[in-house]
């Protein structure tokens, strides 16, 4: 059956492929190179369980990446796969290193080389703000004001309080007071390590030649010895303190250039959760950054059913961000391992994430999807619960299932299964392969500018991205009601339909929009 699996889910695909290819005219070729692909984000142990322990591991990602390969993922990005004492994994204790519930490093290796076969890159989250609490750089230097490691860190003491080598108690100290963590054993109890995270995650210090000179040598093996293709860089605006912004920027500037003496395109995204104002500086030296805003302002918008505002905000993003890195990566997404589920976050409205997805696939950026989207998955708060196992098959059928978690929200009895769901043509898995499809076969939908479009109706998301070549009108109606519109009269060149879900119709300038429909007019 697994040899046959992948084949039974390509026949399907391509069945219900044709019409989106029809419809657009045009040959279903990749014309969506990565970076400005689809990246779609594992939580390994989550994903696919090989050996039956009940965790996700290299092995069931290897056996599954044909499915990526179908989907139209580009990339995957996976959360952390280093040594840790903590099921997330955000706590290294061996940077050169993979752990062992996931297989071996070899394992990985072939991962990563069976990826490169079906041209999808591979992304690891790269954890460089701080450690775990049990790395043996840590034990041994709170054990010993001479260690080597005491400098990897960054400490202060109980008389004379510093904030990293800003010298003496600032303003901004007052702020950060419950960051500094009393070692529960160590060399002097008059001494405290400053820790953003919590006390199981000390904070590196950046401001030691030593340190950084350790870091370039983490990032040089996985690049050239492993060969993945970049980093997510968690907590990317916390390597100095908020006092210190330039001196994050120039951090990252110099480690990019670091990088890419070992590879010329190798690839960094970072996590700096913030506005666009303070995101926007640091776009020198990580050339891609995850925009926060526009993930939540889709959420919001197709929650509230009104979404005309969205294509301005992004457009000002953009813009402003163009002004300090011209070729940057705008990587959108709606939800992360950190957030919410897009389906749990409209209320479990299939009609609603359906029209989430079709406006991330559909505006510009380089979307990242977090797995189990495509196929509906539930997760609220805490943690644990927005990162369980994904369903490939009814329960009794699925060998590839993790169990390493109960589940709470994704279960078999909430959410219909890949296996079930491919041969559902209405299925939330058929949507996002839909416009996947759709996105990496148009190079305007891939490569080109976005002009914000006012139909005088807050339920329709409108839009045209246009190329030298190529422009089209796309229209989003996220309500529940059908939306009726004359086209205005400069966007009456737009006369027929490159793509269309729903019974959407054109006659005579008057475009008919169901509920959740989504069209795409071309001139």
């Amino acid at each position: 059956m697994k040899r046959f699996y992948p084949v039974l889910i390509r026949l399907f695909i391509f069945s219900f492929s044709l019409t989106a290819v029809r419809v657009l005219g045009q040959p279903a070729v990749n014309v969506s190179n990565w970076p400005r692909g689809i990246t779609y984000e594992i939580y390994v142990q989550s994903f696919a369980d090989s050996n039956g322990d009940g965790k996700g591991d290299f092995n069931g990602m290897t056996s599954k990446l044909d499915y990526l390969k179908d989907l139209g993922v580009g990339a995957v990005w996976l959360m952390p796969i280093c040594p840790s004492p903590s099921y997330h994994k955000y706590d290294v204790t061996d940077y050169y290193g993979v752990d062992s519930a996931y297989g071996t490093i070899d394992d990985f290796k072939r991962f990563v080389e069976e990826a490169h076969k079906r041209n999808i890159k591979v992304v690891i989250d790269m954890v460089l703000n701080h450690s775990s609490s049990r790395h043996p750089w840590f034990v041994d230097a709170r054990k010993n004001l001479n260690s080597p490691y005491r400098e990897y860190y960054v400490w202060t003491n109980k008389s004379d309080p510093q904030v990293r080598s800003l010298g003496n108690v600032t303003a901004g100290e007052s702020a950060r007071r419950n960051h500094w963590m009393r070692p529960q054993q160590g060399a002097d109890s008059n001494y405290f390590f400053y820790a953003q995270f919590g006390g199981n995650m000390p904070d590196l210090n950046f401001d030691s030649p030593k340190l950084r000179e350790e870091v370039f040598k983490i990032g040089r093996f996985w690049a050239a010895d492993v060969k993945v293709d970049g980093f997510r860089l968690d907590a990317a605006r916390h390597i100095f303190p908020d006092e210190r912004p330039q001196d994050n920027h120039w951090w990252w500037e110099y480690f990019l250039q670091e990088m890419r003496k070992v590879n010329k395109d190798f690839y960094l995204v970072g996590e700096v959760w913030a506005p666009a104002e303070v995101v926007g500086p640091y776009l020198k030296g990580i050339p891609a950054l995850f925009n926060f805003d526009m993930g939540a302002a889709i959420t919001k918008a197709v929650s509230a059913e009104v979404a005309d505002s969205l294509p301005a905000m992004q457009k000002k993003i953009r813009d402003f961000y163009a002004t300090i890195n011209p070729d940057y990566v705008d990587a959108t997404f709606l939800t992360n391992h950190d957030q919410v589920r897009i389906m749990s976050a409209v209320n479990n409205d299939p009609g609603k994430a359906k029209m989430a997805a079709s406006i991330l696939l559909t505006l510009p950026g380089s979307p990242y999807l977090y797995y189990g989207e495509e196929i509906g998955m539930l997760g609220k708060k805490p943690d644990p619960f927005i990162r369980e196992p994904f369903l490939w098959d009814s329960k009794p059928k699925d060998k590839s299932r993790a169990t390493w978690e109960v589940p709470r929200n994704t279960t078999d009895s909430s959410v219909v299964p890949l296996a079930v769901q491919i041969k559902d043509k209405n299925s939330v898995y058929n949507h996002y392969r839909t416009f996947t499809q759709l996105r990496n076969a148009s190079n305007v939908l891939t490569y080109g500018e976005l002009e914000p479009v006012n139909l005088n109706n807050r339920a329709l998301c409108s839009f045209i991205r246009f190329t030298k070549d190529q422009s089209v009108l796309v229209i989003h109606n996220v309500s529940k009601s059908t939306s009726t519109i004359v086209l205005p009269e400069d966007q009456r060149q737009f006369t027929k339909v490159f793509f269309k879900n729903g019974n959407v119709s054109l006659k005579s300038n008057t475009l008919v929009l169901p509920a959740y429909s989504t069209v795409i007019l071309q001139k």
